[in-house]
């Protein structure tokens, strides 16, 4: 799945992650970005239960965000704990 440009900048620009108007790199941004695929994935996978190809892609993109709120926790943890209050992720 590929995300417009436009819907990325929305996201954004309602998440509140975006630092700079050309910030797409930032923990924050990337971490937002990878929750909102995890999510639609999990929704497709819900539908389509023997799609493993997409399954082992939703495993990647968790292993990815995992790694992106580990650095964010070890570098500035009041970014980290903002981050994960907001998205509601379990941590």
């Amino acid at each position: 799945m590929t995300i417009s440009k436009a819907a990325k900048e929305n996201l954004f620009q309602t998440l509140g992650y975006k630092q700079v108007p050309q910030d797409s790199g930032s923990p924050e941004s990337q971490i937002a970005l990878f929750t909102h695929r995890i999510k639609h994935l999990t929704e497709h996978l819900g539908a389509h239960k023997k799609d493993h190809a997409s399954r082992a892609g939703l495993l990647k993109l968790v292993g990815n965000r995992k790694r992106q709120l580990s650095y964010l926790q070890q570098t500035n943890i009041g970014r980290y704990r903002a981050i994960v209050a907001n998205l509601g992720l379990r941590k």
